[in-house]
């Protein structure tokens, strides 16, 4: 009888498999491992929006520090800069943005009057023509340390503002090695988000004009002794302006094509770069201009001056010796209107 009792119970009874318990637990371990996984993921996701979104900026080189850039938009945030310099501490003014920027131009096309009125911005320091001095133009080593002084905010110079400067840079001549090493300047200021300013004159006879009469008072030295490239009273203007140069017939319009190849090829080698293209005569008879170019270095605007004096002001039939050849030589050419043109040097 109780034989016939057990068997019935095992037929409606079974047992688990020694094995089955660690299997069962196998199984839920990889199952909370991979959900665990997940979860994780999740957060890190929420945490890395909470930790950089699009507003806020590390300040290079500095930890636990961050700057906010509400309002700039994405394409923008490559020309905001919160420079940390090895020589001072901005303090107060890290999170203050700075845009970089350079002036390429040649010699006498207005690029020290254009520089004087930019530093009478409360927010702009321009630092001169730092590559007039040949070491710092070397070699390319010499080049971009010198750039990387200046946009670290480390460069000295009367044009220096407060720690708080929203638009530094400096100007740059087409023959001091920038263009000789254009590839590499042109990648150096589309990886530090540089903006370039091109500054030409469109008269360029009234250009090459200029650089005689400069050249000739480095020798001279008409005043008193000493050679200024810009002035800042009528009388010395005046002296300067008394020297009439006589032009080489012969090189004249070869010397003009060179001057408008050099200007072309710039433009061409540095068409990349965020740029804006400026000629002097606009700058002199536009104010408009001006507004334009606070609003590419994206400063408040204001009413720029500059103390300097022009130097030639009469027409240019009373600035040349020969300018009854010079006239000939041009009329019915396609540098005719250079004739006519009444825009000033400086």
């Amino acid at each position: 009888m109780w034989n016939m009792i057990m068997e019935k119970e095992n037929i409606f009874s079974f047992k688990t498999p020694k094995r089955s318990p660690f299997l069962l637990r196998l199984v839920l371990f990889f199952f909370v491992m991979a959900f665990g996984l997940y979860i994780c993921s999740v957060c890190l996701k929420q945490i890395t929006v909470q930790v950089n979104p699009k507003n806020i900026f590390p300040v290079t080189g500095l930890t636990e520090t961050s700057c906010d850039i509400n309002g700039t938009s994405r394409e923008e945030t490559r020309f905001v800069h919160f420079p940390r310099p090895n020589s001072y501490s901005r303090g107060e003014c890290a999170c203050t943005p700075v845009r970089f920027f350079v002036i390429l131009s040649m010699q006498r096309s207005g690029s020290g009057w254009f520089e004087t009125l930019l530093n009478s911005h409360p927010n702009i320091s321009s630092n001169g023509e730092i590559f007039s001095v040949k070491q710092r133009r070397s070699n390319i080593s010499a080049i971009l340390k010198t750039l990387d002084s200046v946009y670290r905010l480390d460069w000295m110079s009367s044009a220096a503002k407060n720690d708080c400067v929203a638009a530094v840079g400096f100007k740059w001549m087409l023959n001091q090695a920038v263009m000789v090493n254009h590839q590499q300047i042109v990648n150096y200021f589309n990886g530090k988000g540089v903006s370039v300013l091109f500054l030409f004159r469109r008269n360029l006879l009234r250009r090459l004009i200029s650089l005689m009469a400069n050249d000739y008072d480095r020798e001279a030295k008409l005043l008193n002794g000493t050679h200024k490239s810009h002035v800042h009273t009528k009388e010395e203007a005046e002296i300067l302006a008394q020297f009439k140069p006589t032009l080489n017939i012969s090189d004249l319009i070869p010397g003009l094509k060179n001057f408008e190849h050099i200007m072309e090829d710039s433009l061409q080698k540095f068409n990349s770069t965020r740029h804006i293209n400026l000629y002097y005569e606009d700058l002199v008879n536009n104010q408009k201009v001006l507004s334009d170019v606070q609003e590419f270095l994206r400063v408040p605007i204001k009413k720029l001056q500059s103390h300097q004096v022009k130097i030639h002001t009469r027409p240019l039939l009373e600035q040349v010796e020969n300018w009854e050849d010079v006239y000939r030589t041009l009329k019915g050419t396609q540098y005719e209107h250079f004739l006519f043109h009444t825009d000033y040097i400086i």
